[in-house]
């Protein structure tokens, strides 16, 4: 029985040693900050940041408008017969837009007419009549009062016939003006008058622009004039013209600032004129843009790089496969480029996100697509970071 027991003390004790195998497997490290994944970046990720011309002229805004553009209104009260020309529609000079009633008008001319036409052959009768007791006077055969007569007369009847001559000049002007007619090439942009309507004097009809006079009309904060001068580059981009850049020059800056916005109106010419598609030919369009009263090379920053947290700004950099939250100090927003001026931070050819993410951590670890491609699932994306 002894013997017994201490065979099965013995296997015991053999099993115990033998339960002492290796310590259970544990999580392998993992680099960066705990709980945070590996982004994975490819390279349209990534914003390398270099040196571009920053301007620092004052910012204009304003609208495209023409330089030649005519307000044509009624100059007689009449009712409007006819209207000739639709917005949109090209006039050369001269051409009828608008025909007004003429009927009391017409009659007005034809009794001032016949009225000059009687009072000629009046005056040539007491013309005819003088010269006849002009020589009867030399001859002694009348009396020097007749003749004085004579010419009162005359002289009457030639005052009468001027007055009635001006009043058919003046029938004629108010004939004219029952015809509105087209000052110059151009296209009508306006229309506010229709057949039927009744016109009183200084009611506006049609309105003609020239879109090959189109110029920008801008304002500019007055506290940034003593940096204007005519003949200034402009920059500008205009409402409809996402992708293009128009170039012009200041033509004239005006006297004085606007009493309510402390504003001053400056007219700026395309550089290239207005040759044909150098200009857009619609008017009222938007246009902003800054006018170059001289630039500084320095490194930008684009907006969607930019992360604000109350007044304090940083980006995102990219250095040895990790990402490290840097404060970085900001110039005056380049509305041309719409980029920031860095003037402290970062230095040139230090790479950042370009659209950094939301839930970032500092010090967390990155890798680029090419790397990463024969582990699927060991990185996350920089704009969606998930954990693992």
């Amino acid at each position: 029985m002894s013997r017994l027991l201490i065979t099965v003390a013995f296997t015991a004790c053999l099993l115990a040693a033998c339960g002492k195998g290796d310590p259970a497997p544990q999580d392998p490290p993992r680099d960066g900050p705990v709980g945070s994944p590996v982004l994975l970046l490819s390279p349209e990720d990534l914003r390398t940041i270099g040196a571009g011309d920053s301007a620092q002229g004052p910012v204009i805004t304003g609208s495209i408008q023409p330089a030649r553009r005519a307000d044509l209104r009624a100059e007689i009260s009449a009712v409007v017969l006819q209207v000739l020309k639709e917005i949109g529609e090209a006039v050369r000079a001269g051409d009828l837009l608008v025909r007004l009633d003429d009927t009391s008008i017409r009659d007005s001319l034809a009794s001032a007419e016949e009225s000059a036409r009687a009072l000629t052959q009046a005056f040539e009768q007491a013309e005819r009549q003088v010269q006849r007791l002009k020589t009867l006077q030399a001859q002694g055969m009348t009396s020097m009062q007749a003749l004085e007569d004579a010419e009162v007369r005359r002289n009457n009847t030639q005052s009468d016939l001027v007055a009635a001559r001006a009043r058919v000049v003046s029938a004629r002007q108010q004939m004219r003006r029952t015809e509105v007619r087209a000052p110059f090439d151009g296209v009508v942009s306006e229309r506010r008058a229709s057949a039927g309507d009744t016109a009183q004097i200084g009611k506006e009809l049609v309105k003609v622009i020239d879109p090959n006079s189109m110029r920008f009309e801008g304002l500019v904060p007055a506290d940034r004039m003593h940096e204007i001068a005519i003949g200034q580059d402009v920059q500008f981009r205009v409402n409809g013209y996402p992708d293009t850049t128009f170039a012009g020059k200041v033509r004239r800056i005006d006297a004085a600032a606007n009493a309510t916005t402390r504003q001053v109106e400056v007219l700026v010419e395309f550089a290239n004129g207005n040759a044909a598609g150098s200009a857009p030919r619609v008017a009222g369009l938007y246009a902003e843009g800054r006018i170059v009263a001289g630039g500084r090379a320095a490194l930008m920053l684009p907006e969607s790089s930019v992360v604000r947290s109350g007044e304090q700004t940083h980006v995102w950099r990219v250095k040895d496969k990790a990402i490290a939250k840097v404060p970085v100090q900001l110039g005056e927003r380049d509305a041309r480029r719409g980029e920031y001026p860095l003037r402290g931070g970062l230095a040139e050819g230090d790479q950042i996100l370009r659209n950094p993410g939301s839930t970032l951590v500092d010090g967390q670890k990155v890798e680029f697509a090419g790397a990463a491609a024969s582990a699927p699932g060991a990185a996350a994306p920089a704009a969606a970071p998930k954990r693992s």
